[in-house]
């Protein structure tokens, strides 16, 4: 070891005399430490990840405050009011989820319509939530159907709710990030862990006949679970998402 030592000690001597000899720029031997751009880098795509799970968090949770009031305050009006309002605070809950992701998606990829994704994910979080409202809707007329038309019906129409929020969003980062259709998958799959901490959460803590003001409580705090793990379980594919993206000064340090 203490050879190796010397022995590059005097390369690294020999190098800096015979550039002062001939007047040139001297060249320091590489002894495979990282890079500037690498680390830079490297520090920059640990910023996304904690940028990502604090924005998208806050983001869902905020949004979510809409559906979870409407849905406390509605909770024994009739289909016909109740479904459309909660459609109509799905499209809160997504735009101000797409706005978030967008915030910090738009830092590696600068060519991203922030405008279109935030309208594309408020679209599709408001149709997720009229398949969610279907049975509350179709009510008793479910139970004349036969048990094999109502699974399969209603697998369907999951994977549909699971896969709208990625499928329209990927519409819009198609352009700029290409062979990014593993986005749709991988939000798919979030969702379904997400939508399980909620209801793990949620369902032993509402009970009937509970105040509005508890019930909003519950749902909120059953929402923050619910944004802590979509944001979490999002991270990986986002990192790839932009792993060609442009990596600047101004994304490491905002």
């Amino acid at each position: 070891m203490e050879d190796d030592v010397k022995a590059l000690t005097r390369r690294i001597a020999g190098a800096v005399a015979d550039g002062l000899g001939r007047g040139t720029e001297v060249r320091v031997p590489d002894v495979g430490g990282p890079t500037h751009a690498s680390t830079g880098q490297a520090t920059s795509r640990a910023g996304f990840g904690r940028r990502w799970v604090v924005r998208v968090t806050a983001g869902e949770v905020l949004g979510f405050t809409a559906p979870a009031a409407v849905g406390a305050a509605l909770a024994t009006a009739p289909a016909a009011v109740e479904v459309p309002a909660l459609v109509a605070a799905g499209l809160v809950e997504g735009a101000l989820l797409g706005s978030a992701q967008a915030s910090v998606l738009r830092r590696a990829l600068p060519a991203l319509r922030t405008g279109q994704f935030v309208l594309a994910t408020a679209l599709a979080a408001a149709t997720a939530y009229a398949i969610a409202m279907l049975p509350v809707m179709l009510g008793d007329r479910l139970s004349a159907l036969p048990v094999v038309v109502l699974a399969a019906g209603g697998a369907v129409l999951g994977a549909v709710l699971l896969a709208s929020i990625g499928t329209a969003q990927w519409l819009v980062l198609r352009p700029v990030a290409p062979r990014s259709v593993f986005w749709i998958p991988a939000t798919a799959a979030a969702w379904v862990v997400a939508l399980g901490a909620f209801l793990a959460v949620s369902t032993p803590l509402w009970q009937p006949g509970q105040p509005f003001a508890l019930t909003a409580a519950i749902g909120v705090l059953a929402g923050l679970v619910m944004a802590v793990t979509v944001a979490v379980v999002t991270l990986p594919a986002a990192l790839r998402l932009t792993r060609g993206g442009t990596w600047s000064d101004e994304t490491i340090g905002a």
